[in-house]
């Protein structure tokens, strides 16, 4: 039955390679199932019912991915979506998170029109293969500064950024911050000798040092300082809580929106939400090796209607945009190649809603040990760019897109300037045939964006 649903033998794959994929995919997600509640409470919404909308949102939206695309993605809300939503949208401009939810609403719906009509996929089609392979090198670059500030490694300073003292406060950010280190050797090494699942074995390795040392009393449960016990709880989860935000995206009053401003705001959601979830999958598949000759993404159709549907209900179960989480390259990494490890992932999703205590015990620092390893793996794309002195035209647009990913904190923001710095340099350069006629649309709509957004 898995082999007829999934077509495993013609990905060469099979069902524990898949499994092993979608629980390392997963386990390196589940912090979004701590994350997201905490980010959204800041808008006046429950916290559980934020954390049941984003179990049951990534749920529907992974298994669409599994059982209409096939492919190996997984989704959820999506981070930085989720801060525009609370903290600008909710917080700066003032509107109530109902308005909030409706804008997410509004921009599901156009995706899925998109989506229907290939306007998505023309423009996924049309970004040039080199630009493809520098958004996989970002995206890895990216994911990679994300696990080195999970794991308390990369912080704050007067220089934007440096590495944490491991001497101030060894018992909480010190402790961590090493049992991250000691995680990504670890992982390293169980990579480089071929173990099976040795990215999951990472995690759970990392984790279960970290008990121990809580155990014998070098790591300090200090939850003052948002350092908790790493020991998982066993407690069950009020279900009726996600009355409170289940379908309150309908209960507007308009009266108390600006029309104009609530269009901006659609339009914010949807320009992030589309190119990072171009990003994503241009960056996860190339890494996977499923594009086509031509940098084409063959199951790219039903992949972005599964990103919309996913955005739409989530937006009426309560939660943020929902899109394809760069997360999914962890999966990839582990060998995922069919909708079967995005199977896995959903179910998983669906049943840490009953127990969701133990999944949010996972903390940060025992997962950013996969974000580096995998952010190494997708790096390694860089090989297949070509830097010499004859594709400048190509090489200095994928520079570009590749430093502002990390630097700019934005998978879209690097495929913003990748874009626009393509046709630009193409077309001074005298090289207008390399430039597809998507490319000058895009290219206006993200100089129209930086103006007006």
């Amino acid at each position: 039955m898995l082999e007829k649903l999934f077509k495993l033998k013609a990905n060469k794959t099979n069902a524990k390679t898949e499994i092993t994929a979608g629980i390392t995919t997963f386990m390196t997600m589940a912090y979004i199932l701590a994350v997201n509640p905490s980010i959204l409470s800041s808008t006046g919404m429950d916290s559980t019912a934020v954390l049941l909308a984003t179990c049951l949102a990534s749920f529907i939206g992974t298994l669409c991915m599994a059982l209409v695309a096939n492919l190996p993605f997984a989704l959820s809300a999506g981070m930085g979506l989720n801060a525009y939503m609370a903290y600008t949208v909710c917080g700066i401009m003032g509107y109530p998170w109902q308005v909030a939810l409706l804008a997410v609403f509004i921009e599901g719906i156009i995706f899925i029109v998109l989506s229907l009509t290939n306007v998505r996929e023309a423009i996924f089609d049309a970004i040039p293969l080199t630009l493809k392979r520098a958004v996989s090198v970002g995206i890895g670059l990216f994911i990679a500064f994300i696990g080195l500030q999970n794991a308390g490694l990369a912080v704050d300073s007067a220089t934007l950024v440096s590495l944490v003292s491991f001497r101030d406060n060894f018992h909480t950010s010190g402790i961590c911050a090493l049992l991250a280190v000691i995680g990504v050797l670890g992982t390293a090494v169980l990579y480089i000798k071929k173990v099976p699942g040795s990215i999951l074995l990472g995690i759970i390795g990392t984790w279960i040092l970290g008990i121990l040392c809580q155990a014998v009393g070098i790591y300090t449960v200090d939850p003052a300082n948002e350092y908790y016990s790493l020991l998982p709880s066993f407690s069950m989860t009020d279900f009726s809580k996600l009355g409170e935000t289940f379908g309150q995206c309908f209960n507007v009053d308009f009266s108390t929106v600006g029309i104009f401003n609530f269009i901006v705001v659609i339009f914010s959601f949807l320009f992030v939400d589309l190119f990072d979830t171009l990003g994503t999958l241009i960056g996860v598949s190339t890494k996977a090796g499923m594009l086509d000759k031509n940098g084409k993404l063959p199951r790219i159709k039903p992949a972005l209607m599964a990103d919309a549907v996913a955005t739409t209900s989530g937006a009426v179960l309560g939660t943020s945009t929902t899109t394809t989480f760069v997360e999914s390259s962890a999966g990839v990494a582990a060998g995922g190649r069919t909708g079967l490890t995005a199977l896995t992932t959903a179910i998983l999703f669906l049943v840490s809603m009953f127990l969701a205590p133990l999944f949010t015990a996972i903390p940060a620092f025992a997962t950013a040990p996969a974000l580096i390893v995998v952010g190494f793996l997708m790096f390694s794309t860089i090989t297949e760019i070509k830097f010499g002195e004859n594709n400048y035209t190509n090489a200095i647009p994928a520079y570009l897109c590749i430093i502002a990913m990390p630097l700019f904190y934005s998978i879209s923001e690097g495929i913003a300037l990748g874009v626009i710095s393509y046709v630009v340099i193409n077309l001074l350069c005298g090289k207008r045939k390399n430039i597809n006629p998507i490319m000058y649309v895009l290219t206006v709509l993200f100089i129209l964006k930086y103006v007006f957004l």
